[in-house]
């Protein structure tokens, strides 16, 4: 279910209204099973996916707390099968790929296989969601949460699961479980986000792609004006689109009393490359910062240290756009031009 489709037009209404209806200890029983409905109107399967991802994260929390003298191997075992199965879904292709390339270049003969993976709709926004919290447990920045209703209702909450923004336990879930009364203030001020949402995708993003989408489609056949124009539009529609998307979830869990993050802050105004990537896709940029980058070692091991943490930060996150590698050489260049090496994050 698309937040710019009819049938979250409809669902989006109905939940609100049954929402505030009911008693508030029934509202993440509500929300999770809403939440998994909205999920499964891609795929069906996919519930079992996002299930089988939270308990592993929510039993693993548990263990944790419980025995704090294999703490690690509890963690290591959570993120090495959470990762496992994002590999799975998104890179399997993209490596047999790369093997296979590497083979014709030193004349190996191999018989080419690719198999039909269909990518699970979010799935690194939940799987993302779900590490952090693994790991604050293991910090100590958070105790494991024992209600399970609670905790499903927080990995799968349907404004954020699909596309963002990347939610901190100790920011959302708190909010979840705490008795919310309907504010009419928050509901206005929630309606004009996701109207600001909806503009920037159906009118900005959705427009300048009608132009777009044939010129990149077939980009041999357009040269000089035609494509600045293209790339120009495009700067334009992957921010409002993106951006679009995170405003409607914004707006979407305000009206229900639920705060999430910012997740875009002007970003084409920003005066250099570190200032940008502070205000473009917040939620990602500081999750790559506080969950990679600093137990890496951040800037305090060294000059070289810090340039090979920084290095494979945004390599890391060029990946995570996409399982190609133009996103692997994007994040390399990314990391070249941040400001002699300098950390962006």
């Amino acid at each position: 279910m698309l937040f710019n489709s009819i049938q979250y037009m409809i669902f989006l209404p109905v939940f609100f209204l049954i929402y505030w209806k009911i008693n508030n200890r029934y509202r993440n029983v509500f929300i999770l099973i809403a939440s998994y409905f909205f999920y499964m109107c891609w795929n069906v399967r996919y519930g079992v996916l996002i299930f089988a991802i939270s308990m592993l994260a929510y039993v693993v929390a548990c263990f944790m707390e419980k025995d704090k003298c294999r703490k690690k191997i509890y963690l290591v075992l959570g993120i090495c099968f959470t990762v496992g199965v994002l590999g799975y879904f998104k890179y399997f292709n993209f490596l047999l790929g790369s093997i296979y390339g590497i083979a014709n270049m030193v004349s190996i003969p191999v018989v080419q296989r690719y198999y039909d993976i269909v990518l699970p709709v979010g799935i690194s926004f939940f799987s993302f969601q779900a590490m952090a919290y693994m790991i604050d447990c293991y910090r100590g920045e958070i105790k494991a949460e024992k209600n399970i209703i609670d905790f499903l209702a927080y990995i799968s909450f349907f404004p954020q699961l699909v596309a963002g923004p990347i939610e901190r336990t100790k920011n959302l879930m708190p909010q979840m479980k705490a008795e919310k009364h309907f504010d009419y203030g928050k509901a206005s001020a929630g309606m004009k986000i996701m109207m600001v949402g909806f503009f920037k995708k159906l009118v900005v993003a959705d427009t300048l792609s009608t132009y777009v989408d044939v010129v990149f489609g077939q980009i041999l056949n357009y040269k000089g004006f035609t494509l600045v124009i293209a790339v120009f539009f495009f700067t334009f529609q992957i921010y409002c689109d993106f951006s679009g998307y995170s405003d409607i979830a914004i707006g979407s869990a305000k009206i229900l009393g639920i705060d999430l993050m910012d997740n875009f802050k002007s970003p084409y105004f920003s005066r250099s490359l570190r200032e940008f990537w502070a205000r473009w896709h917040i939620s990602l940029s500081t999750w790559f910062r506080d969950y990679v980058y600093i137990p890496l070692g951040g800037n305090r091991k060294g000059r070289v240290r810090r340039n090979v943490n920084v290095m494979v930060t945004f390599l890391l996150s060029g990946l995570w756009h996409g399982a190609d590698w133009s996103y692997v050489i994007w994040g390399g260049g990314t990391w070249v031009r941040s400001n002699s090496f300098k950390c962006a994050l």
